[in-house]
């Protein structure tokens, strides 16, 4: 997205500055939770947009402009839960929702803070490597 554009995007513009502002740290709130990072990578997955007309913003504090970005994100749960593969009430992914957006590991655009996906993707990778060695030994 240009900077021209994002100039007369709000909502694209206040999500850039959280994006520019991401903490390492919640990376541990998720690296020794499968449940939780099964929900991140979910969340990639899922179709995620915004309404046509964005709802006021009440305030400039972080935490109130954070609110509104999530009042303007919509996504359907459903679609949410059938990605995750295993059955969840709504409740139950409220719950494992609350703290990925209280953190900030989860963007209600559908993208996730970079330094989980950074974790995520260093995992992935060794579990590949793991695999390859295991299977050039047998051979």
């Amino acid at each position: 997205m240009g900077l021209l554009l994002m100039n007369n995007d709000p909502y694209a513009e206040k999500l850039a500055s959280f994006k520019q502002n991401e903490k390492p740290e919640v990376v541990l709130l998720v690296a020794d939770n499968p449940e939780l990072i099964k929900v991140v990578v979910a969340w990639t997955n899922v179709e995620v947009r915004r309404p046509e007309k964005l709802t006021s913003l009440r305030g400039g504090s972080e935490a109130e402009v954070w609110k509104w970005l999530w009042e303007n994100t919509r996504y359907s749960r459903g679609s949410l839960i059938e990605s995750l593969g295993i059955s969840y009430s709504e409740a139950g992914l409220e719950t494992k929702l609350k703290p990925l957006i209280g953190n900030r590991i989860i963007y209600p655009d559908g993208t996730i803070n970079s330094f989980v996906q950074r974790f995520l993707r260093d995992r992935v990778l060794k579990l590949f490597d793991s695999k390859l060695k295991k299977t050039s030994k047998k051979v």
